[in-house]
């Protein structure tokens, strides 16, 4: 399944953009073991568990594996990191796996830190509020001094605006002889805000959308076109287990080859679910068409 190399590197139309963008999730902290935690110490502070550090070197080794692994002399990384604590050390571990020659940078970025859930987090409070989300909406419910899933995505988009004007301007990649590859460190709903933001999922998909497991990541590759897709690195089966549906695989394997640019129009959500009394129409028409030749064929004849 993977693209030919020289191809992607040397095509003039996306000879700059990155080769890989690979989402990546923190690994366990003391909140994932005991949500108690959060009501003691502000969620930017919430360290790693032994087992999360240990979790951000394996995730390290497997990084540094598969973007080396076609291209070892030239492959590059360039890193993007949350500001919170335990996105932080995370990162730590996984640069243990580099060389000092593949990192090119560091960014820490605010506009990718966790969703806000208020200040320190009541337990029983925490429990009720979150089976409120639950039947309010993931997406829209706003937490009490908090934000919702659609501020995160609000200020991830700005974000976008400022990572595509840096690769635009070639701020990150210097030399087009070699694999850029961007690393982004965050947190679970900040990391499936950004997808839905870049593929252009509805909120109905993101709904369905399961969470990262702790240091799992997502492998965002160029195609031979200079669209990004899942499906370049990662199987039908585990796309299913993330919660994608038929048609978002689908597109998945549509960007493989689609060039920059274009519009998946088989993709139904973006027409036919506003539009779905088209079809009929269209049938209506069609046949009405058959009807119309029928008649001519018959008359000339």
């Amino acid at each position: 399944m993977k693209q030919d190399q020289h191809q992607i590197r040397f095509h003039p139309h996306h000879h700059h953009l990155p080769k890989r963008i690979i989402l990546v999730r923190h690994g366990e902290s003391e909140g994932n073991l005991d949500t108690a935690a959060y009501t003691t110490t502000p969620d930017n502070k919430i360290q790693l568990t032994p087992l999360g550090l240990a979790q951000g070197r394996t995730a390290g080794n497997h990084l540094r594996d598969l973007i080396t692994e076609s291209n070892t002399k030239n492959s590059r990384v360039y890193f993007y990191v949350s500001p919170y604590q335990r996105t932080r050390s995370t990162l730590r571990e996984i640069g243990r796996s580099f060389e000092r020659e593949k990192i090119i940078g560091v960014r820490e970025e605010c506009r990718i830190r966790e969703q806000d859930f208020g200040n320190f987090q009541v337990t029983e409070r925490m429990k009720a509020i979150k089976e409120t989300r639950e039947k309010f909406g993931r997406f829209f419910y706003r937490f009490p001094e908090g934000e919702s899933a659609a501020d995160v995505f609000d200020r991830v988009s700005s974000f976008l605006e400022s990572l595509w004007r840096d690769i635009d301007m070639n701020r990150l990649h210097k030399d087009p002889s070699s694999d850029l590859n961007l690393v982004i460190v965050s947190h679970g709903l900040t990391c499936r805000v950004f997808l839905m933001k870049w593929f252009k999922w509805t909120v109905e998909q993101f709904e369905h959308l399961n969470n990262f497991g702790n240091c799992e990541f997502r492998v965002m590759e160029l195609g031979e076109g200079g669209e990004y897709s899942l499906a370049i690195h990662h199987t039908d089966e585990e796309m299913q287990e993330w919660g994608f549906s038929p048609e978002m695989i689908a597109d998945q394997k549509w960007r493989m080859g689609a060039n920059r640019g274009d519009w998946n129009e088989s993709c139904p959500w973006y027409f036919d679910s506003f539009f779905d009394h088209l079809n009929s129409d269209l049938d209506k028409e069609t046949d009405d068409k058959a009807d119309d030749s029928s008649s001519i064929c018959e008359y000339s004849t």
